[in-house]
């Protein structure tokens, strides 16, 4: 065996200890380490107050009503979720992405999951890559709980009183948040990050990007292309993340350790979506949604019931859900919990709120369910089924049987559905309605109507289907 002198050794130690070195990945030295900060919430805070504030947004918000559109993102949007390091990963947390139909080029998320992309930016991007980069980042806020982080330090200092009162706090009410949200781009609860903060999401949101195989490069790159077509006043996005000025340089030099085989920059999906939305003509400004005192474009009245005639566009179910005695105390339903229940004797509707008004004399309907019973002359449920689908359609020329009438099941017992097509009195709409029937131990038929225009079908289809899913009778 080789003798190695003691006074060798040293050399010997500092020559392996450099060997080592460079034998490990770049990474494990390069890379910028990152941590949680100090917070006193729990998870479930983000997510609670997180829904909170996304109600408050989406009534003064105009979300695109455009499910192809919605969908694409909503796909890079999961995949960029599935790739956030598992040290970060929060089950409980609900992603769900949206388009706001704004022309300023910009993207927010909230504490436990709901984002919103600007329409503006999607059509900015030159490509895939660059829009995933901007949502990448703010994933990462979301990630590290950079909101409630905020919170927790500002009640440090005795700032704020608590983080259920945030959001009313922050966004104000709701004739005021347009205004706030306009005023101070995407500084809506929160979003107004330290330089600290918005480094680590620049530097995470790397990460993430190359995890689902994207170039974190696209992400820089994003912010060249927001100078270039703002006139170099960087804009909504980087106007509303102050960072330091090498943050490109930061980013790329991040990108460097991050290895990607052939990176997602562009496809089919990116540039249908785009040119989509680049030919729904030219999109509102945040401040020209501020100014107008709503969401929708000026001359769309307010849907208020029972004075104005239904607007037609509304926000999308909520995904939590209010249980309901209905009908005479038969039924209990549960229903998205921002629809409202109008109208009880032996039918009941449950609609959001702008989709229903008075026209004409009469209550008309644009999204939502009918839930009702009624007498019918036949204990055959097809036949009754047949007979209460004649009175629908007696004097209504639009409203037209599309399929015929197939076996379901209601609450455990024998039901049928069909599927019928109309077109809306009140708004001239396209709409889809779905009939489903059962019936009572006493032979009343129970009946269901779910309705919603062609434009906005796809997106009201789950929660139909919830809906029906959880109904109880009561006989």
């Amino acid at each position: 065996m080789t003798r190695i002198s003691t006074n060798r050794l040293p050399a010997l130690v500092a020559w392996l200890t450099t060997l080592a070195i460079f034998a490990m990945p770049v990474a494990v030295f390069s890379q910028t380490q990152i941590k949680y900060h100090s917070n006193k919430y729990k998870t479930s805070d983000d997510v609670k107050v997180g829904r909170q504030a996304a109600a408050e947004v989406e009534q003064q918000m105009p979300i695109l009503r455009d499910a192809d559109a919605t969908n694409y993102v909503s796909r890079v949007g999961q995949r960029l979720v599935n790739a956030i390091p598992s040290e970060f990963q929060h089950p409980e947390f609900q992603y769900y992405f949206k388009i706001v139909n704004a022309r300023d080029i910009n993207a927010f998320a909230l504490p436990g999951g709901p984002m919103y992309v600007n329409r503006g930016m999607i059509e900015a991007a030159h490509n895939e890559g660059e829009m995933a980069g901007v949502m990448a980042h703010e994933l990462s806020h979301v990630a590290l709980r950079h909101g409630t982080a905020q919170a927790s330090k500002a009640q440090k200092y005795g700032l704020l009183a608590g983080i259920l009162g945030i959001g009313g706090q922050i966004i104000g009410g709701p004739a005021g948040a347009a205004a706030q949200i306009a005023g101070q781009g995407v500084g809506v609860y929160f979003l107004k990050f330290s330089r600290e903060y918005e480094t680590e999401a620049d530097v995470l949101g790397a990460r993430i990007m190359a995890n689902a195989g994207y170039d974190p490069r696209d992400l820089a790159n994003m912010f060249k292309t927001i100078e270039q077509q703002s006139g170099g006043g960087g804009g909504g996005f980087l106007s509303d993340h102050p960072s330091p000025t090498d943050r490109y340089a930061r980013i790329n030099q991040e990108a460097q350790y991050l290895r990607v085989t052939n990176p997602i920059r562009s496809n089919g999906d990116f540039e249908r979506v785009q040119s989509r939305l680049r030919g729904m003509g030219r999109a509102p400004t945040m401040q020209e949604i501020a100014q107008g005192g709503q969401r929708y474009p000026t001359g769309e009245s307010t849907g208020n019931y029972p004075t104005n005639a239904p607007r037609g566009r509304v926000e999308y179910p909520s995904t939590r859900y209010t249980q309901y005695s209905t009908v005479g105390g038969l039924v209990r339903v549960s229903v998205p919990s921002n629809w409202q229940q109008l109208a009880e004797n032996n039918s009941v509707w449950f609609s959001p709120q702008g989709a229903y008004g008075q026209y004409q004399n009469q209550v008309v309907y644009t999204h939502g369910v009918n839930l009702g019973v009624t007498q019918t002359q036949s204990r055959s449920l097809p036949e009754a089924t047949q007979q209460f689908l004649n009175g629908l359609t007696q004097g209504n020329g639009s409203l037209r049987q599309r399929g015929s009438l197939l076996r379901t099941t209601v609450a455990g017992r024998t039901g049928l559905t069909t599927t019928l097509t109309n077109v809306n009195e009140a708004t001239g709409q396209a709409e889809t309605v779905t009939l489903v029937t059962t019936q009572t131990r006493s032979g009343e038929l129970l009946y269901l109507l779910a309705v919603a225009p062609d434009n906005d079908s796809a997106s009201y289809q789950a929660a139909f289907r919830n809906v029906m899913r959880s109904i109880q009778i009561n006989d």
